[in-house]
């Protein structure tokens, strides 16, 4: 099996159809799984439904469904029905996310730690407790939890079959392996633009990142990671464009997808951007380039 797993799909930027002939054509080029992100447009859960009953093989995971956007039994009921009905293919991903998606609710944004681990133990006890039912239990549902601190990665290593972590460097990757341990999934998320163009590449970076330079939570995993405010201030440095965005030709990106691999990680999903006009259509260069059929 291919190194590389499924794709992040911004399906809320798609139309149904549109959405429906991507992840189709993902599927016929050997994709695993495709990984659906939890913003404020189509909710998530009914969403990967859609795609479920519009596809024949290819996995559907919430990725990453965030904890203030539904209870734990919620989420329990989501993962069961969605594998029931699809024959087992959905995958649960689910995160803290970060302060606004408490407060544009109007709750609390709570300790993060403490409250995944609480999410977590409030689902598994809905699962296993008799809580939930069906004519039959459906599949087991692989539970990814999005962790980037030790902390949180020592709650999927002891709540989660295994973590999912976004934009992080290979050591990185190395460090989540010893705190999970041998035998627990981790999921790898590595963004990408096929293009030798080195300005095309870091403007295409520059994009995919705009919306987390400001986020504490990265600049902490950033700061961690040697670099200071410079590198995340106005657009990004160049310095910290090339270090977490994997550029170049084929064998340029899959060297990046090799080193995530060898430092420990299980499977790499892409996050893919254009180097040309992000309004245009996706970029199927890099993904039937990269396809593992």
């Amino acid at each position: 099996m291919s190194s590389i797993g499924g794709v992040i799909v911004p399906a809320d930027m798609m139309s149904p159809e549109a959405l429906v002939d991507h992840v189709s054509r993902l599927e016929s080029l050997g994709y695993d799984s495709v990984w659906i992100p939890d913003m404020f447009g189509r909710e998530i859960y009914v969403t990967c439904g859609y795609l479920l009953d519009n596809t024949t093989t290819i996995k559907v995971a919430s990725g990453i469904a965030h904890v203030y956007g539904r209870d734990a039994i919620a989420s329990a009921q989501a993962a069961r029905t969605l594998s029931e009905l699809s024959g087992g293919r959905f995958i649960q991903g689910v995160g803290i996310s970060h302060p606004p998606a408490a407060e544009l609710r109007g709750l609390n944004w709570e300790p993060p730690i403490a409250k995944m681990r609480s999410y977590l133990t409030e689902m598994k006890a809905a699962m296993s407790g008799g809580l939930l039912h069906t004519p039959s239990d459906p599949p087991p549902v692989p539970l990814y939890v999005a962790a980037h601190g030790p902390q949180m990665m020592k709650v999927a290593a002891d709540l989660a079959d295994g973590a999912n972590t976004y934009m992080q460097l290979p050591d990185h990757t190395r460090a989540s392996r010893r705190t999970l341990g041998p035998d627990k999934a981790l999921s790898v998320v590595l963004p990408c633009v096929l293009t030798t163009d080195a300005d095309a590449a870091r403007a295409a970076g520059r994009r995919a990142l705009s919306i987390y330079l400001p986020l504490p939570a990265y600049q902490r995993q950033w700061s961690a990671q040697g670099f200071d405010e410079n590198d995340w201030a106005g657009r990004g440095s160049d310095r910290l464009i090339d270090a977490f965005i994997a550029w170049g030709d084929r064998d340029a990106i899959l060297e990046r997808v090799a080193e995530h691999i060898d430092a420990g990680a299980t499977q790499v999903q892409l996050g893919v951007n254009s180097a040309g006009d992000p309004r245009s259509a996706a970029p199927w260069d890099l993904l039937e380039a990269l396809a593992p059929g």
